[in-house]
């Protein structure tokens, strides 16, 4: 939902809404400010952490989504799922990239933790251009490798009934707020 504690947000929320919703729909917590980031990263507890920083990037952003969706349909997934908003919650998505280390702020992009460090990173230019099979067929060998969590995140009836969000991002209208 909605978070304006911090900076504010980039892009209208409501016609981001549906980006977020899709991955609220397989699973998804969404991460609204540092201490969230913090909470959900900075734990050692041998659990494997996944968080995507969504966008409105209508090209990579449009297949990643339903690219880790289709993932999380995998027989073994990460044990947390988390989402912050790049141009939505800043000051999140900065304590992510934080975590993240010493790559250049790349959103979309996926990064998964185990006891609070970075173990895999998918960047933004690794999305690009992929289909939303192919990063799925990407982060399921991923999965296999570094999750033990059984999956999938969402039973396949549910998963048929997401609706995946196919919008330009250059057409998303900025905040007014």
């Amino acid at each position: 939902m909605f978070n304006i504690i911090s900076r504010p947000p980039i892009y209208d929320q409501d016609a981001v809404q549906p980006m977020r919703d899709e991955l609220i729909a397989v699973g998804f917590e969404e991460l609204l400010s540092p201490e969230d980031v913090d909470k959900a990263i900075n734990v050692k507890d041998d659990k494997v952490i996944l968080v995507m920083i969504n966008s409105v990037c209508g090209c990579a952003a449009g297949s990643a989504r339903p690219g880790i969706s289709l993932a999380l349909q995998n027989k073994v997934i990460p044990d947390k799922l988390y989402t912050a908003f790049a141009g939505q919650e800043r000051d999140a998505v900065e304590k992510v990239r934080w975590y993240i280390g010493n790559f250049p702020p790349s959103s979309p992009s996926i990064a998964i933790f185990k006891n609070g460090s970075l173990i895999y990173f998918l960047q933004r230019f690794e999305i690009e251009g992929r289909r939303a099979e192919e990063i799925a067929d990407t982060l399921t060998q991923a999965f296999d490798e570094l999750c033990s969590a059984k999956g999938p995140s969402i039973s396949p009836g549910e998963f048929a009934q997401v609706m995946h969000a196919k919008m330009c991002g250059s057409k998303i209208p900025l905040f007014k707020g």
